[in-house]
């Protein structure tokens, strides 16, 4: 069955409005989640739900948090998000960082002592609309393990940038720095669907198609997979933003990142505080004039565009492709929803007091 947009984004705003929220801070959770259903990552959209619903009711998000500058310069500061869910403290970092590269032609806000903040996309593209580039990195629980290790001590840490153009469509390149996100596999998990060998090993370090080894001990491998095709370039890309995301916040770091999922303790002898984001927002005429700048841009995407495909039933895409073509169609015909997922709805709004899909 398939949604409206509409009716998913009022629906989510009632659930975490339900659970303690203000409404603004309701609706930024939900304004996140239905961005990733739109833009065709379904992994960090409504299936998302059900895990935040359950870190809130096992005490470990603040729905009421005082989230605040500690520490600031004229072009760069440290936002701590009382822990609130990660969407309340991104948006205001993402704003935060947007107004000082305004002021002084660069921006750059760390937080920390937040939470999963659904895709880094949507913070990058909040600079796009001020003639900015955006940027925005992420650690996350550690479920990723460092290459010839079993030790679960990374997180998918992914890396987004937006980059605007003057006539083309905006460059977007939002991505884990592991060949699957964490989402996709519990995509696949409730359609009872394998996965790919590559994307995880099991306690051994032997690749696995379960989807649902992370439960058994398994662990998540980097962009690569394995050494031979350049795993440790991926553990590199992953261990910086975590360095990013926790050393210059005073978040977790590592293996000491607070779990986004319920079912899994939180570590011991944390040395930061929860989990920890990293934003910029870099206004393009503090380089070049603006338009000058969106007019090459134009020039780089239709050049990529031009590069002749491997295969003829093949077309060579821009960052952002997929997405912006997968928003337009899921605008106009709906969002289809896994019925497992619209099973978690519906039992989320009846503890809540009300319903889902009617």
């Amino acid at each position: 069955m398939t949604y409206d947009h509409k009716y998913l984004l009022d629906f989510t705003t009632g659930v975490f409005s339900r659970v303690g929220c203000n409404h603004d801070d309701a609706a930024a959770v939900a304004a996140v989640l239905v961005a990733a259903e739109l833009r065709g990552h379904s992994s960090h959209g409504m299936i998302r739900v059900r895990e935040y619903y359950e870190l809130w009711k096992s005490g470990r998000v603040n729905v009421s948090p005082d989230v605040k500058v500690v520490h600031e310069t004229p072009s760069t500061a440290v936002v701590d998000g009382d822990r609130c869910f990660g969407m309340v403290a991104g948006v205001r970092s993402m704003r935060l960082a947007i107004e000082k590269a305004a002021a002084t032609g660069t921006g750059w806000v760390a937080a920390r002592n937040s939470n999963h903040f659904g895709i880094a996309g949507y913070y990058a593209m909040m600079a796009l609309e001020h003639d900015m580039v955006g940027i925005a990195v992420t650690n996350a629980n550690p479920l990723v393990v460092p290459t010839f290790s079993v030790s679960r001590f990374l997180g998918t840490n992914p890396l987004a940038v937006a980059v605007p153009a003057l006539e083309e469509p905006p460059f977007v390149a939002d991505f884990a720095t592991t060949p699957i996100a964490r989402g996709k596999l519990a995509v696949s998990e409730k359609k009872g669907e394998k996965v790919a060998l590559g994307y995880v090993n099991d306690a051994d370090g032997n690749p696995s198609d379960d989807p649902g080894i992370l439960r058994r001990g398994g662990g998540m491998v980097t962009l690569g997979g394995d050494h031979q095709h350049g795993s440790h370039k991926g553990y590199c890309m992953t261990a910086v933003i975590d360095i990013f995301s926790a050393l210059f916040s005073g978040a977790n770091f590592g293996p000491f990142v607070p779990p986004s999922v319920a079912y899994l303790p939180v570590p011991e002898n944390q040395p930061g505080k929860g989990t920890g984001h990293f934003f910029g927002a870099m206004r393009i005429d503090a380089f070049r004039p603006a338009n000058e700048f969106r007019e090459a841009m134009d020039h780089w995407i239709r050049t990529f565009r031009s590069a002749k495909p491997a295969k003829k039933e093949q077309r060579v895409l821009i960052p952002g492709d997929p997405e912006r073509e997968a928003e337009k169609r899921f605008r106009q015909e709906g969002i289809a929803l896994v019925p497992a997922v619209v099973d978690d709805l519906k039992a989320i709004a009846a503890e809540l007091g009300f319903e889902f899909g009617v």
